[in-house]
């Protein structure tokens, strides 16, 4: 039976904070034990209340501030605290580049036991208004005034109340109200659980109906898809259920490098959520790689193509590989558009061999992009091509960590550069990239 934690204390007590921990929180000891305290930063003294205890850590909320580190602004949202979607809008921007940039090179060394020759300088950008893709709730509670657009509060599985949201994509973010008032019009407004979101030239927004809307809840539809130039699209099963409000459907579709390349994708397909930073990381990614016309390039976790097609054109032959049907499908529709030739494979590379048609020949160099548990699986088949260079796109410090310390302890790799991207200011997500070369 799992134990219960005991009641926390009550009360409030004060604090020195000392580091940041990898979820933004501050940590700081009280009676030898560690206390991870949210909206702290290292260097203060807070007044803090306690939220929950354990064995190993006790969790906090700060209370006041009585010593503040240099590094404090003022949050530029008002729900700062209450919505669970930002950790570190308290912590200047420049800061938090260097709390991502420790954790990088933490976990290199704690995990991977390896340090980058060179830090590579940040990729940074604007911080807010930045989000172009985002899956977001709705819920209809009459005691809160009726339904809820958002994002879920802190250690807490309810919709936060929000008027706004200024890391969203200004054309939506500004108008979360304006999207609540009309679902609370319609019938059905208990059986609409999310919106998913995808911003381009203009943004989609597909509705999650359980329930078939009432001729006169499309019309509501409708007057706010006219109201706010936002295209609705209707989602009443899986994703591959998302139709039009009002066909036809109009393209969604991007730049992977700010050339005149575009990538169409669905409203539900995975694409970084931060156009601005992803096409600078596309950018370097390729003047990292130095790829040479008529080299054989290997690109893995390719998706719908956000590297492959800006790679392409540099007369290499390129074989990328992504584990999802509809986006393999999808990047070879974009290549034809781009008129540009790429070998694309669906395999799924968390159990692929040595023996796939794919890995098959010699690779000069290899790219990828994987999610967050990384690439372990393709290490040592990596590594057997000999490839002059890896880069390795990451979002998550631990498992680039451990690849790396398998690249470079195991295969003959030398770490040579390593550096982060602001890919999701405000929040605690770590992105980097690496590059390794033979020795």
């Amino acid at each position: 039976m799992r134990r219960r934690n005991r009641r926390p204390p009550e009360g409030e007590f004060l604090a020195e904070v000392v580091d940041l921990a990898e979820d933004g929180r501050g940590v700081a000891r009280l009676d030898g034990k560690v206390v991870f305290i949210a909206d702290s930063l290292p260097g203060e003294r807070v007044r803090f209340r306690y939220v929950d205890t354990g064995r190993a850590a006790d969790e906090g909320q700060t209370v006041a501030v009585e010593v503040a580190s240099p590094d404090r602004v003022e949050p530029g949202c008002a729900h700062f605290g209450l919505c669970g979607g930002c950790a570190l809008q308290h912590l200047a921007p420049e800061a938090q580049i260097r709390f991502k940039q420790k954790q990088m090179l933490d976990a290199l060394a704690r995990i991977g036991q390896v340090t980058p020759e060179a830090v590579a300088p940040p990729i940074t950008g604007p911080v807010w208004g930045y989000r172009r893709r985002a899956r977001i709730g709705v819920k209809k509670v009459p005691k809160k005034g009726g339904v809820l657009v958002g994002f879920r509060e802190r250690r807490s599985h309810f919709l936060a109340q929000l008027q706004s949201c200024p890391v969203l994509d200004p054309r939506v973010g500004e108008r979360l109200r304006v999207l609540a008032d009309a679902f609370a019009r319609m019938s059905i407004a208990d059986r609409i659980p999310q919106i998913e979101m995808a911003a381009a030239d203009h943004v989609c927004l597909a509705v999650r109906v359980l329930a078939p809307p009432s001729e006169e809840d499309l019309a509501i539809l409708r007057q706010l898809a006219l109201d706010t130039g936002l295209e609705i699209r209707l989602q009443p099963g899986g994703l591959d259920s998302i139709t039009p409000l009002t066909p036809p459907a109009q393209v969604l579709d991007y730049s992977p490098d700010g050339s005149d390349l575009r990538l169409q994708f669905r409203p539900a397909d995975f694409i970084q959520v931060n156009g601005f930073i992803s096409q600078r990381v596309v950018n370097q990614a390729i003047e990292w790689l130095a790829p040479r016309a008529g080299e054989r390039i290997l690109e893995l976790f390719c998706g719908l193509g956000n590297f492959s097609l800006p790679l392409a054109r540099h007369g290499v032959e390129l074989v990328a590989v992504e584990g999802d049907t509809g986006l393999v499908q999808r990047a070879r529709d974009n290549a034809a558009r781009a008129g540009l030739t790429v070998r694309f494979e669906k395999a799924d590379l968390f159990t692929s061999g040595a023996d796939a048609d794919w890995l098959a020949g010699d690779f000069d160099r290899v790219l990828l992009d994987p999610p967050r548990s990384g690439a372990e699986a393709m290490m040592p088949l990596i590594a057997a091509k000999q490839p002059r260079s890896i880069v390795y796109v990451s979002c998550h410090p631990g498992t680039l960590a451990r690849d790396a310390g398998t690249l470079v302890r195991d295969h003959g790799y030398r770490l040579t550069r390593a550096g982060v991207m602001d890919m999701f200011p405000h929040t605690a997500h770590v992105e980097s990239m690496a590059l390794f070369e033979r020795l």
